[in-house]
């Protein structure tokens, strides 16, 4: 099983070196990709040019990397074995308005996980809560305590959870 990410709006795929370093080290086979800035809408086809699909196949991302993914997952016709989302960015700072990030969510099939902090500010921690429990009530969380826009703060327990995801995913 191969698990591709996409980094956030302010990054590219290098800024994800520490994250692949320490998945590596954890054995999973894992890479980064580029993807186009912009709007998330227009970004699913190149992801989902360059990341694949299949059974074999868990992506995500950090922040707008991670909501490209998640709207590649909710596409009809993809199959994938699960959705990482690190730092998922539910709404801007100080808009609390999380349902227009959220929309696809129901049609995401796969199992997902959502690695946030709780002092996110493009995330408040409870309405990301209301939001999985309404749109994605089989999706597990883990929170970070005083852990912002981005999880380097957290990164080793953050990738275990990441690499216990993957090992209880089916395997085909």
């Amino acid at each position: 099983m191969r698990l591709v990410l996409a980094p956030g709006a302010s990054g590219n795929a290098t800024s994800l070196q520490p994250h692949l370093d320490g998945l590596r080290e954890r054995g999973i086979d894992a890479t980064a990709i580029d993807i186009p800035k912009g709007k998330a809408e227009r970004a699913v086809g190149a992801y989902r040019e360059r990341a694949g699909e299949g059974a074999d196949v868990v992506i995500g991302g950090h922040s707008y990397g991670g909501r490209v993914a998640s709207l590649l997952a909710a596409e009809p016709d993809v199959e994938l074995a699960g959705l990482v989302l690190l730092s998922y960015p539910l709404h801007r700072p100080g808009t609390p308005e999380w349902e227009p990030r959220t929309r696809h969510w129901p049609a995401i099939r796969c199992p997902v996980l959502c690695l946030s902090g709780e002092s996110d500010p493009f995330t408040r921690i409870d309405l990301l809560r209301q939001a999985m429990t309404e749109r994605l009530p089989s999706a597990s969380l883990v929170s970070y305590p005083r852990v912002g826009h981005g999880l380097r703060a957290v990164l080793d327990d953050a990738l275990d959870e990441v690499m216990s995801f993957m090992a209880a995913l089916p395997h085909r």
